[in-house]
């Protein structure tokens, strides 16, 4: 009896310090698609199969997220790139580790603006709104700096070459920004997934105007960042990481049907039901990638963009925002 507690309280010793030896792996995150990589990597068990405890935290917008990783409350920044290049620009040593995502963006019109669009152009649709209105037609998105908003301003005064007379932009948080087109509190907005596929299925009126490409072609999406001083401490945990991203990009785009059933949580347990899930992780906004090679031309037009609205004073040097010997490397090992 006593070689039998004995053993019992061994493997109870073993299994807490198997436990405590698991390293926090801090994660911040938006509620969009692009985060997907992270939670299937979590759900298949694979970053507790490399010792981190996956420990996430919900964001609202990618500039609020900095904050928190540059002052060390983060390990790993999930979000858009855009905010990256304004950290890097203020001294902050931020190092892309995977992408997710490309052309992730998409620009709805609700049900007082989408009819504006039969037959008109961009930039008639939008003026022939404030001319029956008497005011401009109100797009939400998230703050000066995120990709949304830089997507928006892009596709407004680039492509489709609108009167800025004739749009106001607002800003907010991505949920605030799904609820202000579903209750008509604006008349458009830039939208990723899944809060697209869940506005079209809550009310058809809503059209998609412009998807991601129409927007600003390959635009670099969520990115997966880390400080420089974190990965040069945690080479292992970075490579473990960027592993686990690899095969969840994997798993995503060959069998989303699998992969599904874990990415529920990035949305609220339960409140996103897996059929919406699984069209947003079909849907044709939803292009999943890895490798940070497949966005860094398009992350020097976004830079160079950025400046022209005045979210970044100058463009700088590149160089080293990329770890890409750290993505190499750990494809190597799959």
């Amino acid at each position: 009896m006593r070689f039998s507690k004995l053993i019992a309280t061994s493997i109870a010793v073993l299994w807490a310090a198997s436990a405590s030896a698991q390293q926090p792996l801090r994660v911040g995150f938006i509620p969009v698609m692009g985060v997907a990589q992270i939670f299937v990597a979590e759900g298949e068990g694979w970053l507790k199969q490399a010792g981190l405890d996956f420990q996430p935290a919900t964001f609202e917008s990618g500039p609020n997220m900095i904050q928190a990783l540059s002052s060390g409350t983060l390990d790993v920044y999930a979000g858009g790139l855009g905010p990256l290049l304004t950290a890097r620009s203020k001294g902050i040593d931020v190092r892309v580790i995977a992408a997710t995502v490309v052309e992730e963006m998409g620009f709805a019109a609700g049900p007082a603006l989408a009819p504006f669009f039969d037959g008109r152009t961009g930039a008639a649709a939008f003026k022939a709104f404030r001319e029956k209105n008497n005011r401009p037609a109100k797009l939400a998105t998230q703050p000066l700096g995120s990709g949304p908003n830089t997507a928006l301003q892009h596709w407004l005064f680039q492509v489709v070459k609108a009167d800025k007379a004739d749009v106001e932009i607002v800003e907010m948080g991505i949920d605030a920004t799904q609820r202000a087109l579903a209750t008509g509190a604006v008349e458009g907005g830039c939208v990723r997934e899944p809060a697209w596929t869940i506005l079209q299925r809550q009310n058809p009126a809503i059209k998609l105007i412009a998807t991601g490409k129409d927007m600003f072609p390959n635009f670099p999406g969520v990115v997966f960042a880390v400080l420089g001083s974190f990965a040069d401490k945690n080479p292992k945990a970075v490579d473990a990481l960027v592993r686990a991203t690899v095969r969840a990009t994997k798993l995503l785009k060959e069998k989303p049907e699998e992969a599904v059933k874990y990415i529920g949580a990035a949305f609220g347990k339960g409140l996103v039901s897996d059929d919406i899930l699984l069209a947003a992780l079909k849907s044709p906004q939803t292009q999943f990638t890895s490798d940070p090679r497949t966005i860094a031309d398009s992350t020097v037009k976004l830079q160079d963009y950025q400046v022209k609205i005045g979210v970044l004073k100058k463009a700088e040097s590149l160089d080293g925002l990329f770890a890409q010997a750290v993505y190499d490397r750990a494809i190597a090992g799959n």
